[in-house]
């Protein structure tokens, strides 16, 4: 009886989909937790080293939004050829940048030569990812998990990124403090040892994406096995014309019934990508450093637990997805979050914004294996490169508005504005996605148990 309930329970948090996903999941995994682990690092004392250089908060704000405009290009660039010059060769290119912007932050103080790094390489200003990596590796999992896993494994993919972004902020906020603190390495010092550490990671991750097997690859074929539950959603909607390889191909192409589709998702997450720019986490620590006068190790630690709590959380969400479905989890979960950021510049007290703080990071991740797995259901297996590269880099172009606002706002002592704006622009995103998704999950329900009750009818009559 006990080995049935902590069976059970290891079901309902996903442990056992993890547990026999294959190694090349697992090493994404591992390589999203060293990325997540250099991005949240970096996000920390983005703002704080710019500001120690003597640069201005409206030109850190622009830097942020040069930095995303950038990686729209590198990363649509790198997504639209990922397939046909290999998925595996494309992460392990990312990496290469990403230790080489370390390397630059790490040796120079120009502002022009640093914005050049972030736009050409791989730096976070928010803490988010960024780069051609999540959109390739998404794909990568979808390609190699069984539907009915798909969104236990992205619960766990998403969970050991934030758990990296956790480590990272409180590892270098303690890191930088203690170099100050102790050592006497004045903050322009410890800032850049930081970067040469980014840059190491950087290393970390090529090591891990050079292990990865050719089944990664999109035109790796697995033995044939007919599978309902492996098919895409939209399947019935495209009709055989879907089942005719394709000429191979450098640029992909989109379906037509998957185009009305992806402008909708393009719309929706445009608007929450926004809202996300208005407060990446860089500013957000830095409104807190500012408002509260908090050093980096304390403000690394706030920030670890937030973001344990966040990673935390997405377990919890794998189970409701499970029996509301993906978009009822999705918005019900974002939803209170984005009431909560809107409420944390309210308060004059530091317990008062950290309550806010505390209560957004409870559901402010549920919401993303959800999405995941949801996107992985609604596209077409060699689309989901491509679409997944695509609704990036629309969120990317959005995100990069954001930081700019925010810059002058806070320039201005206005960075309460930013963010009720953000809250109130992520409550309309989360209406948005219920209003035009959720008839759209129920078609596609009610179409999957269509197609499964002749298969148990047969299978009633066998047994018979």
């Amino acid at each position: 009886m006990a080995s049935k309930i902590a069976t059970r329970i290891l079901e309902e948090l996903g442990c056992i989909s993890i547990y026999n996903s294959p190694l090349d999941t697992k090493l994404l995994c591992i390589q999203r937790f060293v990325r997540l682990f250099a991005f949240g690092g970096s996000t920390l004392i983005l703002v704080s080293y710019l500001s120690a250089l003597g640069i201005s908060k409206i030109q850190i704000g622009l830097f942020m939004t040069l930095t995303l405009v950038g990686d729209v290009f590198i990363s649509l660039i790198l997504t639209l050829f990922a397939d046909a010059l290999g998925r595996k060769a494309i992460l392990a290119v990312g990496a290469l940048l990403m230790s080489a912007s370390g390397m630059i932050f790490a040796l120079n103080g120009n502002y022009w030569v640093l914005l050049a790094a972030a736009i050409f390489g791989v730096i976070s200003p928010g803490g988010n990812e960024i780069g051609p990596f999540r959109a390739i590796e998404e794909s990568v999992v979808a390609h190699l998990t069984p539907a009915s896993d798909r969104s236990d494994v992205y619960a766990w993919y998403s969970l050991v990124g934030t758990a990296g972004t956790a480590f990272g902020i409180m590892t270098c906020g303690w890191v930088v403090n203690s170099l100050q603190s102790t050592k006497g390495v004045d903050n322009v010092s410890a800032y850049r040892l930081a970067y040469f550490g980014y840059a190491a990671l950087g290393l970390v991750k090529f090591i891990l994406a050079c292990g990865l097997s050719k089944r990664v690859e999109a035109d790796y074929k697995a033995p044939a096995k007919d599978d309902q539950a492996t098919r895409p959603l939209l399947q019935n909607e495209i009709g055989p014309e879907a089942a005719k390889k394709p000429k191979k191909s450098m640029l992909p192409s989109l379906s037509k019934a998957s185009r009305g589709i992806v402008v909708n998702l393009c719309i929706l997450f445009a608007l929450d990508a926004f809202a996300s720019g208005l407060a990446p986490m860089s500013w957000v620590t830095y409104f807190f450093r500012q408002k509260f006068d908090l050093h980096e190790g304390k403000l690394g630690s706030l920030f670890f637990t937030t973001s344990i709590i966040a990673a935390a959380s997405m377990l919890v969400a794998s189970s409701i997805a499970k029996r509301i479905g993906n978009v009822k989890t999705m918005v019900f979960t974002h939803l209170p979050s984005a009431i909560a950021l809107s409420l944390i510049p309210v308060p004059s007290s530091l317990t008062g914004a950290i309550v806010f703080l505390v209560l957004r990071s409870c559901t402010q991740s549920m919401d993303v294996a959800p999405r995941s797995a949801f996107l992985a259901d609604i596209i077409l297996p060699n689309e989901r490169t491509v679409v997944m590269g695509t609704i990036n880099v629309v969120k990317t172009c959005s995100q990069s508005i954001g930081p700019s606002i925010t810059g002058v706002l806070a320039d201005h002592d206005l960075f309460w504005v930013a963010f009720g704006m953000a809250g109130s622009l992520k409550a309309t995103y989360d209406l948005g996605m219920l209003a035009v998704f959720l008839g759209h999950e129920k078609r596609d329900e009610e179409e999957a148990q269509a197609e499964a009750a002749p298969t148990q009818t047969q299978n009633g009559e066998s047994a018979a």
